[in-house]
């Protein structure tokens, strides 16, 4: 046994422990990514915090953490497109619907990942481990539920409600897809990113652009309220994308939601391609959204301030390998 150190998550309404568990090793259709970068996720909190998420930890103990970039250090049988010293982002979704960081699948929390083909994807040497791997989840998630799913396009008039790690991106990529954006956040803080952004407008709610005639909302924000304003500000016609889980329901105005013949849709991660897209999106340098480093050991502590509030751009653990 070669160990290796990991924050080991134990169950709803219990700490991380740091505890020595077993390296991984790569087996059929596998490889082992040293991990560089690990993202912090509100999903995370969600599994500390909600007995509901315990859903997706049929295995536990287990390690968290499914936003990683780093560097392929095993290749197993069947993995010959692949070599060791390649840089990887790894979109954490696995074709029967598990994850790295849930199920089977132990996550970035810890100094080495098993993936498969169904999660690489080739970072380019331009961008840094650190935005790599915020790309796999805050990055995947925002420009999966704004491009594929929301459908934006030149000229759309589109909002975004919350712009923290995953709205930013996604106000953003609207921006640079040529669309006027308007933004909801109620961080004054937060809303101080609007010039850099490239937004229209920004406000506390996002019923306040309702003469905007907007045409598509995705709400990375979730927290019952928003999904209903976004029901209410919708210019007929309009979509919403829901993807933010800060409550588990919302009650909504139905009639708005016949008489304005309103399009609702859910959208959860992304595909490879479309992190492939995002990252060469950001090799353009115009998609530079704001990172705060801390250590592996902080990851803990880095969750308690996710959960306090307050964060602005994604918390980002750094491997020194």
């Amino acid at each position: 046994m070669i160990p290796i150190q990991s924050w080991r998550f134990h169950g709803t309404g219990q700490p991380l422990t740091l505890e020595e568990v077993e390296a991984p090793h790569a087996g059929p259709g596998e490889v082992v990514v040293d991990v560089r970068a690990a993202g912090l996720c509100h999903s995370d909190v969600g599994a500390l915090d909600d007995p509901q998420w315990m859903r997706s930890f049929p295995r536990i103990p287990m390690t968290l953490g499914h936003e990683n970039a780093g560097v392929i250090s095993e290749v197993g049988p069947g993995m010959e497109d692949w070599k060791v010293g390649d840089r990887v982002g790894l979109a954490p979704l696995m074709p029967d619907g598990d994850a790295i960081g849930y199920g089977a699948w132990d996550g970035g929390y810890g100094p080495k990942v098993r993936a498969t083909a169904a999660n690489l994807v080739r970072l380019p040497d331009e961008l840094s481990f650190e935005l790599g791997a915020m790309a796999t989840d805050a990055g995947l998630t925002s420009y999966h539920a704004m491009v594929s799913v929301g459908g934006v396009q030149e000229g759309m008039r589109v909002g975004v409600i919350g712009l923290g790690g995953l709205g930013y991106i996604g106000a953003r990529v609207a921006v640079l897809k040529g669309a006027e954006v308007y933004a909801a956040e109620v961080n004054p803080s937060t809303r101080e990113q609007a010039d850099e952004l490239g937004l229209a407008g920004v406000a506390e709610s996002i019923t306040e652009f309702a003469d905007k005639d907007l045409q598509l909302i995705v709400d990375y924000a979730g927290f019952g309220s928003t999904t209903a304003q976004a029901v209410d500000t919708l210019a007929d016609g309009g979509t919403l994308v829901q993807v933010g889980l800060g409550r588990y329901e919302a009650t909504v105005n139905t009639q708005a939601l016949v008489l304005k013949q309103l399009t609702l849709k859910g959208s959860v991660s992304g595909t490879q391609q479309d992190l492939g897209e995002l990252y060469e999106l950001m090799r353009s340098g115009e998609l530079n959204p704001p990172l705060n480093r801390i250590t592996p050991l902080e990851i803990p502590e880095g969750l308690a301030r996710l959960r306090e509030g307050g964060v602005v751009g994604r918390l980002i653990a750094v491997y020194d390998h």
